[in-house]
C-alpha cells in the first residue's frame, strides 16, 4: 500500500514562522516513511510498526488544552507520556490522558514498589532519547514497560507524542495499547480545578 498524505495546511514560505497544522496519513502496511514530515525516531518507529496512524504537526503549544485545540481533538484524547523511575536504571512509561494526573499512591501500588519518582531532565533524556515534553514510547532508546491509565480503554482515537514538540501521532486507542503491550490500570485522577 502507499501512504496517503493529506496536508491540512503547510509551512509558510520565506522567513515567516509556521502557524498552521500539518497532517499526513499513513495506511496500514505501508512501511515507507520518506519526506520532511517523517523525521523523528518516533515517526520512523511508528511507520515500521504496521499501525495505522496520522501525523499531526502543530506550532509548539503552551498547554494541553492548546495542544488539543490545535489538533482538533478533545483534551481527554491527548495522551501525555510520563517517564517514571521505579529503581536504579529502571523506568516505566505512564500514558496519562489530558485533564488527568498521576495518582502516585495508586501507581506505586500497581507497580508494587514503595518509592517512585520523576527523573530529572538529563536523566529522562538519557533513559528515553527524548527531551522532556517530547517523550514517547515510540522510538525510545530503551523499550521501557508501558502503563496506560484505565480511562484510555474507553477512548476511540488518541493522540500521542511523535518525538518532537508539536509532533503527534493519531491512532486507535486499542491499537496503541495492544502494540505497546501496555498494562492497563487505574493510575490517574481528574485534575482538580484550582481554588
Amino acid at each position: 500500500m502507499r501512504a496517503a498524505f493529506a496536508i491540512a495546511s503547510s509551512r509558510t514560505s520565506g522567513d515567516r514562522p509556521f502557524r498552521g497544522v500539518e497532517r499526513s496519513r499513513r495506511t496500514y502496511g505501508d512501511r515507507r516513511y520518506a519526506g520532511p514530515m517523517n523525521d523523528t525516531p518516533a515517526i520512523r518507529a511508528a511507520a515500521e510498526s504496521g499501525l495505522d496512524f496520522e501525523i499531526v504537526r502543530t506550532p509548539r503549544p503552551n498547554s494541553v488544552v492548546e495542544s488539543a485545540a490545535l489538533q482538533g481533538i478533545e483534551v481527554g484524547e491527548l495522551l501525555r507520556t510520563i517517564v517514571v523511575r521505579r529503581g536504579a536504571d529502571d523506568y516505566v512509561f505512564v500514558l496519562v490522558p489530558g485533564g488527568r494526573q498521576i495518582d502516585w499512591p495508586k501507581l506505586r501500588a500497581h507497580l508494587g514498589v514503595k518509592r517512585i519518582s520523576l527523573p530529572g531532565e538529563a536523566e529522562a533524556k538519557e533513559a528515553t532519547g527524548y527531551e522532556r515534553g517530547a517523550i514517547t514510547p515510540f522510538g525510545s532508546i530503551t523499550p521501557w514497560p508501558v502503563v496506560a491509565d484505565a480511562s484510555v480503554s474507553g477512548l476511540h482515537r488518541v493522540a500521542i507524542g511523535g518525538g518532537g514538540r508539536g509532533v503527534n501521532l493519531h491512532m486507535a486507542a486499542r491499537d496503541l495499547v495492544a502494540y505497546l503491550n501496555a498494562d492497563v490500570a487505574d493510575v490517574t485522577d481528574p485534575v482538580q480545578p484550582p481554588g
